[in-house]
């Protein structure tokens, strides 16, 4: 990689198949992922056969996977849709975990149209230190040609350990279904050439389209937690990863962690009809107004010092101020439970990855 010192065989590529045919999508991504190792999990709901092109060094995972590591009713967890991805972050042995939609391309380059590396902005993020405690105007210090600007302490210039790398897209934006159906032909054409680390206690809506994270740090918090009851196929009929987002970077702000959002980009393809997903989506946009209020309230023991421990008193708190509400967070409060289990008996360690079908 150009900007890092960090090893290829550090690196697990995490892509949720919610369409059978991969080839396009692949032969799209090959010149940036042929040198990785790349997770494929199968959408359980998705009946045809996966066509994959050769040439990739990879390990498809379906749903007989997901059963036999898993169990089928024993949990609250349901990995179905955009949420199958979370299962390769569990079987991922990797440092560091870079994941896309599946119906997202490289972005190219303005100046030379040549495509922008997402996996190696990425990894930079997260290589380098974010400063979650006090905001530089120049965004990122770490970028080349960056620096802390005149009254930044000297006492915070190290800055912490980045745990989550938010990229953004082109052409499709990541709006919720009421906002894209009014602007139907609203497309993101501007492409911002920063990366900034969020500041502490401030949150943000992350989008599962386009991230990649430090698996140790900020794997367990990362889960198939809330699911709507009508939830669909499309970003714009979920909040699954809003939900898990909200909770890394309480997580994040507890540990010391850093959290950075901006470069790279991915071009984002059109997908699905916004009118049509109004009713599916219309549960979580109401939803949200409880949500953002409860995670800026929550302030965890100084016990919890592991991102297990986090997950499990802000499963507990959910559990006890928002169960009541609606059983949708009921629901959320046990599967992050369930996941912490799972995670601590599957998914963490350095052993051997479970053998996974061959397509």
């Amino acid at each position: 990689m150009s900007h890092t010192n960090i090893k290829e065989d550090e690196v697990d590529i995490v892509i949720g198949a919610l369409q059978a045919d991969l080839t396009s999508f692949l032969n799209e991504w090959r010149p940036l992922f042929s040198r990785f190792h790349l997770i494929i999990v199968k959408d359980p709901d998705l009946k045809e056969e996966l066509k994959i092109p050769e040439g990739f060094n990879l390990h498809v995972y379906t749903k007989s996977d997901i059963v036999r590591v898993v169990g089928s009713s024993s949990t609250a967890m349901n990995f179905s849709g955009y949420s199958c991805r979370y299962f390769g972050y569990l079987m991922s042995r990797k440092k560091y975990i870079f994941s896309v939609d599946d119906d997202c391309i490289p972005a190219k380059d303005n100046n030379n149209g040549i495509p922008i590396d997402a996996v190696d902005q990425h990894i930079t993020n997260l290589a380098t230190p974010a400063t979650p405690f006090f905001f530089n105007t120049l965004y990122d210090p770490f970028r080349k040609g960056a620096d802390f600007v005149r009254g930044y302490p000297f006492s915070l210039r190290s800055g912490v350990t980045c745990a989550l790398s938010c990229g953004l897209w082109l052409n499709l934006a990541d709006h919720d279904a009421p906002t894209q159906a009014l602007r139907p032909g609203h497309r993101n054409a501007q492409y911002v050439d920063a990366v900034l680390t969020v500041p502490v206690r401030a949150l943000l809506p992350v989008s599962g389209v386009n991230i990649a994270f430090n698996r140790e740090l900020a794997g367990p918090a990362l889960f198939p937690g809330l699911r709507l009851a009508a939830e669909g196929k499309l970003r714009w009929e979920t909040v699954e990863d809003i939900w898990c987002g909200l909770c890394v970077k309480v997580v994040c702000d507890h540990l010391g962690l850093g959290v950075k959002t901006g470069l790279p980009y991915v071009w984002r393809n059109d997908r699905g009809d916004a009118i049509e997903s109004l009713k599916k989506e219309w549960e979580g946009v109401k939803l949200m107004e409880e949500v953002v209020p409860f995670f800026q309230s929550v302030r965890l023991s100084r016990t919890a010092v592991t991102t297990e421990d986090c997950v499990l008193e802000i499963a507990a708190l959910v559990k006890e101020q928002l169960a009541t509400t609606h059983p949708v967070f009921a629901r959320a409060a046990q599967a992050m439970a369930d996941w912490i289990k799972l995670w601590k008996a599957v998914g963490s360690g350095s052993g051997s990855r479970s053998s996974p079908s061959k397509g």
